[in-house]
């Protein structure tokens, strides 16, 4: 599936010319070797894939990269036949949430003595290791992340007597509660962000769904979850969010914008969207990790990103790791840090995006970065999504333990296939 987490995220410039990223035409040693590789739509810059593709190929005379840029609408089935040796790569970027169904397919290079002897996998952020981790083989390796904030008006903050950031729950609901007065919003939350929802019931000890001997069963009526969409009430309630739609749904950059809201929960470059709406906001929005129970850590976020993998019918397989290596690797993922604001795959490597205040406050945040269940299925889910109208019901006075029975049943028999 598409991470969605990513939209917006960045502004960024599309891509190398295909084909172009290579050596000069009649420059290559006889015995010289093309690695492709598939990139999604900006992922990267132009000026990052020159920079990469300069100094590989200086480092690695014999081997030329091939760089072809792929769309995310339709990919799924691209992958799948270029797994089962139709027109394939030696390496694919995609979706971090994507690696168990194409795992499922049999057709992945098994990455895991790289990842441990070559990568320092121990290290690497849970969100994005764990997804690329199937029945304990490491078949995606994590290449950058992207996950929620709080984005905050300052003005508003300053005007409630608000002189620092909120770092437990309590704290931001009793900030929340102080910004929500005088015709202004404490917060935007719209009531189907199911992404926000999920880290609340993470914190909780919750789950969206749970894997029982090999059959997935939908989980939202546990106490943990439960207690994730309680808290989820509570907040969603110091504002004027709908209670039916999700975040795009006005999209709530714009109501942002208009100057009354005081906070929002979303990716960093959501305040570049926000700022182009009203330039009269420029240089007054912040950022903060969502807020655990506790200050010692930041709350549980969703992480989004992408993990490379190599398929096993690859002509090129082992100069194709070694193309991996060097992208999760530690020089290229503080380039990438910080040439596109993401968040690299170890923590100890955030100090390259200290000085971008949107960026740090999410690489803190990914610290404590989930992603969702690791079942073939769960596109499935997503797709025909019962988490959704789940809250809408919660928020709208509906009985927690009955439509939580009621969504986790539903999950159960979209993992289940039917």
């Amino acid at each position: 599936m598409k991470n969605r987490i990513l939209v917006g995220a960045v502004a960024l410039v599309s891509t190398c010319a295909l084909g172009g990223c290579g050596l000069v035409p009649g420059s290559e040693a006889s015995d010289s070797k093309t690695v492709t590789i598939w990139l999604m739509k900006n992922s990267v810059s132009a000026d990052f894939l020159k920079r990469f593709t300069k100094a590989y190929e200086e480092e690695h005379p014999t081997v030329r990269l091939d760089f072809k840029i792929q769309s995310w609408t339709g990919i799924g089935p691209k992958v799948i036949d270029a797994l089962q040796g139709k027109d394939t790569p030696d390496v694919i970027e995609v979706g971090n949430t994507q690696v168990a169904q194409y795992a499922e397919s049999g057709g992945l290079r098994d990455l895991t003595l790289e990842s441990v002897r070559d990568l320092g996998s121990e290290d690497w952020l849970p969100g994005l290791a764990e997804p690329g981790s199937v029945d304990g083989v490491q078949y995606g390796i994590p290449w950058y992340a992207a996950n929620r904030v709080v984005i905050y008006n300052k003005d508003l903050f300053e005007q409630a007597g608000i002189e620092t950031p909120p770092k437990t729950r309590d704290e931001w609901i009793a900030d929340s509660e102080q910004l929500n007065r005088n015709g202004n919003q404490g917060i935007y939350l719209a009531g189907q962000n199911w992404y926000v929802l999920s880290g609340f019931i993470w914190d909780e000890g919750g789950q969206l769904a749970v894997d029982r001997g090999g059959e997935w069963e939908g989980a939202l009526g546990g106490p943990g979850a439960l207690r994730g969409m309680s808290f989820y009430k509570e907040l969603q309630a110091l504002g004027d969010g709908p209670k039916n739609a999700d975040e795009e749904k006005p999209p709530q950059a714009k109501v942002f914008a208009k100057g009354d809201v005081a906070q929002i929960i979303s990716v960093p470059g959501t305040a570049a969207q926000i700022e182009q709406l009203n330039p009269e906001l420029k240089g007054k929005l912040g950022y903060f990790p969502i807020p655990g129970k506790t200050a010692k850590t930041p709350g549980s976020v969703f992480t989004g990103g992408s993990d490379l993998i190599v398929p096993e019918k690859a002509g090129q397989r082992a100069a194709g790791i070694d193309v991996i290596k060097a992208l999760a690797g530690r020089k290229w993922q503080e380039e990438l840090a910080k040439a596109m604001s993401y968040v690299p795959n170890k923590p100890d490597l955030a100090r390259a995006v200290v000085g971008q205040e949107g960026t740090a406050a999410m690489a803190r945040g990914a610290t404590k970065g989930r992603a969702t269940p690791n079942s073939p299925q769960w596109a499935s889910v997503e797709a025909d999504n019962p988490i959704k109208p789940y809250m809408t019901a919660v928020l709208e006075g509906g009985d927690p333990q009955k439509e939580a029975k009621a969504a986790s049943e539903k999950i159960t028999e979209l993992l289940a296939g039917s």
